[in-house]
């Protein structure tokens, strides 16, 4: 195989490759990723020093069947392929992390002695090592002899635990208790507020040095990200999991964190809002008078602020039946329903007596999909066929674009592009991420006979994908064609 890196030009080439049994390297790249060309100079030196495996590149966004076939959505990624079978993954810049699964892989270096120890100075050949220490320092990095750390610096490291450590319960998310600016973000802290405990936030939204490392530092590449005394618990949906199953209670309860609210924090629930009991018992009587609430300023046929009147268009356009109050009418509840939900601002929604948020979130959740979700899911609207759920989702909004990811974090590099294409041009679209729901995923490919993501759609008909965006945007023909 003679020790050098070959690109990969199609699936069907690759698979004929697989069948010959031997080991595989696979090297998903870009050529706009700095992380992705430092990876490929490791590479390119393990192939030298493991001359009898094959190593493989491939251009991630010049080849989208075989990035989707691969569940590619961040470079540098590499796949491990043995008996031309797949026996390992590995995202991100990694290099020791690359070697070794590499040797496990491909064998030892020298053949016949057995793969050495996990660390990438006994793993790797001279050459390979010495190309990382050099990388290493060009990125400014301290390395040993036998280590190399390309991982947050040590100051940004002990800043990030300071952050973790600052309270018991800590909530890394997007804005704001009061103001979150995703769903997921809104969904963690009302049950943190259910579970009746204090809580410290930090608005990843404010500091990008500290949302793209506390990624890294923590092994978990989304928002919101909950820790509990340091330790971290996970993301949105393993926060709903324990919720629901009594389970995040017993782990506060175990780490000393008071569910009386006693600890120190910010943005929990106060046992004493100040309000008088009657008080509290008229605004639970009309958050509850109708399965879905909304408190607004003026009347859905006659709202007195835009806020207000958005949301009931949203509302409408989802066939929903609400009730609502004008808060401009009494005081008491405009004031009152303030401390009560711990939400400053109005238009306020619930749904089945659950705040959901005010016109920001209520729009963004339609946006994503997630209102229809929820709203289905609370059984406020009946659950639709999978087609009538596609079409809806497709004509939800005039541009409507099926990605990997959010428009402000894109999970893959070709839904980055498409999003970066849209904003460049001035376009209001919504967006579904895809990666959030495996049955739409796979129906809208066949739904649209369009095998990859990003999907953009006008006017619920198919514009195509990243390669048509890009090609219309630099022929000046995309906002044209998505205003016709």
């Amino acid at each position: 195989m003679g020790g050098s890196v070959k690109d990969v030009q199609s699936k069907v080439e690759l698979d004929d490759l697989r069948q010959s049994g031997a080991p595989i390297v696979l090297h998903f790249w870009a050529s706009w990723c700095e992380a992705s060309k430092h990876m490929d100079t490791v590479f390119s030196h393990l192939s030298t020093d493991f001359p009898h495996a094959h190593f493989l590149r491939v251009e991630a966004e010049e080849q989208p069947e075989l990035s989707e076939t691969y569940s590619v959505s961040a470079v540098p990624y590499f796949v491990f392929f043995k008996d031309g079978k797949v026996v390992d993954k590995l995202e991100g810049a990694d290099p020791s992390g690359l070697a070794n699964k590499v040797a496990k892989v491909a064998g030892s270096i020298n053949p016949g002695e057995p793969a050495a120890p996990a660390s990438l100075g006994m793993t790797a050949g001279p050459t390979i090592l010495e190309s990382v220490k050099e990388l290493a320092k060009e990125n400014g990095s301290s390395q040993t002899d036998n280590q190399v750390q390309l991982g947050p610096s040590d100051a940004l490291k002990k800043r990030l635990q300071q952050l973790i450590d600052s309270h018991p319960v800590m909530l890394f998310m997007k804005g704001s208790p009061e103001e979150p600016k995703c769903g997921f973000s809104r969904k963690i802290v009302v049950i943190l507020k259910d579970e009746k405990v204090k809580f410290g936030t930090f608005d990843i939204l404010s500091d990008n040095e500290v949302r793209e490392e506390l990624k890294k530092f923590s092994n978990w590449p989304t928002f919101p990200q909950l820790y509990c005394k340091g330790e971290l618990l996970g993301g949105c949906d393993i926060a709903i999991a324990m919720h629901e199953s009594g389970e995040l209670k017993e782990v506060f309860r175990d780490h000393g964190v008071d569910a009386t609210g006693t600890e120190p924090g910010t943005g929990g629930i106060s046992e004493s809002t100040g309000l008088s009991a009657t008080l509290i018992s008229r605004l639970e009587s009309l958050i509850n008078s109708s399965p879905v609430m909304l408190f607004m300023k003026g009347k859905p046929d006659e709202p007195k602020c835009g806020f207000s009147h958005k949301v009931v268009e949203i509302l409408t356009e989802e066939k929903v039946d609400f009730g609502s109050f004008d808060i401009l009418s009494d005081d008491e509840v405009r004031q009152g329903l303030k401390v009560y939900s711990n939400w400053s601002s109005f238009p306020q929604l619930y749904i089945k007596g659950e705040l959901i948020g005010g016109s920001d979130i209520v729009l963004e959740m339609q946006k994503s999909g997630e209102l229809k979700k929820v709203l289905t899911e609370k059984r406020i609207i009946k659950k639709e066929n999978l087609e009538d759920r596609l079409k809806n989702l497709i004509t939800s909004s005039s541009v409507m674009l099926f990605m990997k990811g959010t428009p402000d974090a894109p999970r893959c590099g070709f839904s980055s592009k498409v999003v970066n294409a849209l904003k460049e041009e001035g376009v209001d679209f919504g967006y579904f991420d895809i990666l959030t729901d495996e049955e739409v995923r796979q129906g809208v490919k066949v739904f649209s006979n369009w095998p990859t993501f990003p999907q953009l759609y006008y006017k619920g008909e198919l514009i195509g994908g990243c390669d048509i965006v890009l090609e219309l945007r630099n022929n000046g023909e995309l906002k044209a064609t998505l205003s016709e």
